[in-house]
Formats: structure tokens, C-alpha cells, sequence
């Protein structure tokens, strides 16, 4: 049984880094397009960033400069690193994942969601 566990959320000031991991059990991470995202509060969830079974990686433009994707092959986890944290990030972030590669940051293209981790970004 495929399942996917997010796990390094917390509470950190403006200005902190932090690192999101999700790992995969049950198949292997290459054989999925994957993507990190993010629920504020009363917004529709959005993805952030994704990169598929290669590993091209994407992060949509707004957040190119603090918010990188990777993923550790032989962990077979994905990493979602986030840098100068505002409290605009403040969010539950998921992953996903699927089998087949639809539109990267379109929640509707993922079969496999993690349970999120809940970052918060306040002083």
C-alpha cells in the first residue's frame, strides 16, 4: 500500500529556513511525478513545486527564490526546502503524487496525498 508521510513543519519567526520532507512507502519515488502543496486558512490549495519521475523540478514563480524541490532517490523521499519563511507561508503543505504527469501544480492530477505538516510562521 502506497502511502506518503510529510513530516519537518513547525513553528519558526519570519526569516527562518525550514526543510519538509514526505516519504514514500509501498512503491518507489521515481516511478511517480511528485509536487509539494500548500492550504492557508479560507484559500484553495495551491501547488508550489513538483518534478517528476527524471527529475525535472518546477517552483512556480512567485516563490523561485526561497523555495527549492529535491528528492533523495535511496531515502525515496522528497524535500521541500523553504527559505526567508514569511507569514504568508503559513499553510499546511501536503505532498502528492501520481503515476501519470498531468499539469505539475494541478491538485486534480494526483491520486496520493500525505496526511500535511503544518508550518507557521510567526514571531
Amino acid at each position: 500500500q502506497k502511502q506518503l508521510v510529510e513530516s519537518g513543519g513547525g513553528s519558526v519567526p519570519p526569516g527562518g529556513s525550514l526543510r519538509l520532507s514526505c516519504l514514500v512507502s509501498g512503491d518507489t519515488l521515481t516511478n511517480y511525478c511528485m509536487a509539494w502543496f500548500r492550504q492557508a486558512p479560507g484559500k484553495e490549495r495551491e501547488g508550489v513545486a513538483g518534478i517528476n519521475g527524471v527529475g525535472t523540478a518546477r517552483v512556480i514563480e512567485s516563490l523561485k527564490a526561497r523555495f527549492a524541490i529535491s528528492r533523495d532517490n535511496a531515502k525515496n523521499t522528497l524535500y521541500l526546502q523553504i527559505y526567508s519563511l514569511t507569514p504568508e507561508d503559513t499553510a499546511m503543505y501536503y505532498c502528492a503524487a501520481d503515476t501519470t504527469c498531468d499539469i505539475w501544480n494541478w491538485s486534480g492530477g494526483y491520486h496520493y496525498w500525505g496526511q500535511g505538516t503544518q508550518v507557521t510562521v510567526s514571531s
